[in-house]
């Protein structure tokens, strides 16, 4: 889905609802490009869905805010309480947050995270945590862009580290976890940090929240002072733990066959993409990785 088809759906989804109704896309300002659309509309925060398929996941995420506000954790809050279809989109609508006083970091994070992690199991149902499952989906869209060696080479990386990631034994007890936990997804605004994109939320290892950011410092550049600050606001580092390579090298992998999805008409994602492929053909965890 490209940004033009995106306010195609917007246009058609007849927005600002709480407004005059008139068509919305061609004013919306274009937050993020990504799994989904986002667009600020007025007041409101309009996410467009990339297909059908993702219309589960959207009406989760709607019923997670509407969970965590209940339990009075900080968080982006819907507008709407459901998802519509839109010319075969998801299309939810999200109440604006005030503009960021400043960037977020990692004890944000930290402290949010606490707060999840101590809550217990929702009413609403959440599936595991399955990092692997868009691998194949993502190689496919790769398509020829990529040597079919290389996707070769992920499949066999997503299978043993499935089946090794199963087997795992916790420190932590299993519980509601963010799933995509970096500072990107928490807005620091007047009244403090707010969790935000809620679509990943899972009950599954604690574990997973915080292999996120030791993998952001390994492989992203996070320094060694803002990781510590993370760990000493949450009360542990995950790497002390022996099932923490287990979790960073699925992660690696989704976050490989991730970028490929964008190989057949991005030059820069094929070079990220290879960059990334070899490093772990190599084994060498030092190789700096680019955020894409």
């Amino acid at each position: 889905m490209d940004e033009a088809r995106a306010r195609r759906v917007l246009d058609a989804a007849r927005l600002p609802l709480a407004g005059t109704g008139a068509p919305a896309g061609a004013d919306a300002e274009l937050l993020a490009l990504g799994e989904n659309a986002v667009f600020a509309v007025g007041d409101l925060v309009v996410k467009v869905g990339r297909g059908p398929q993702v219309l589960e996941r959207a009406r989760r995420e709607l019923d997670v805010a509407a969970w965590l506000a209940s339990a009075g954790v900080p968080a982006v809050r819907a507008a709407q309480a459901d998802a519509r279809l839109v010319e075969g989109h998801p299309v939810t609508v999200w109440h604006r947050l005030p503009k960021a006083v400043r960037p977020a970091r990692g004890e944000d994070l930290a402290v949010l995270l606490r707060g999840v992690h101590a809550l217990p199991a929702p009413d609403v149902p959440l599936p595991g945590r399955d990092l692997l499952g868009g691998v194949e989906r993502w190689l496919r869209l790769a398509g020829d862009a990529i040597d079919p060696a290389d996707a070769a080479f992920l499949r066999e990386r997503r299978d043993g580290f499935a089946s090794a990631a199963a087997a795992l034994t916790p420190r932590l007890a299993p519980g509601p976890i963010h799933g995509d936990a970096l500072p990107r997804n928490v807005h620091v605004g007047p009244d403090g940090p707010v969790l935000v994109d809620l679509e990943t939320f899972s009950y599954d290892l604690r574990e997973h929240d915080l292999v996120v950011m030791a993998l952001s410092h390994d492989r992203y550049g996070l320094s060694a002072d803002a990781y510590a600050a993370f760990t000493d606001a949450y009360g542990w580092d995950v790497r002390s733990w022996d099932g923490c390579a287990v979790l960073r090298g699925a992660r690696e992998t989704a976050s490989c066959a991730w970028v490929a999805q964008h190989a057949p008409d991005n030059p820069k994602a094929l070079v990220e993409f290879r960059r990334r492929v070899a490093s772990l053909r190599d084994g060498d965890t030092t190789v700096r990785w680019h955020p894409f």
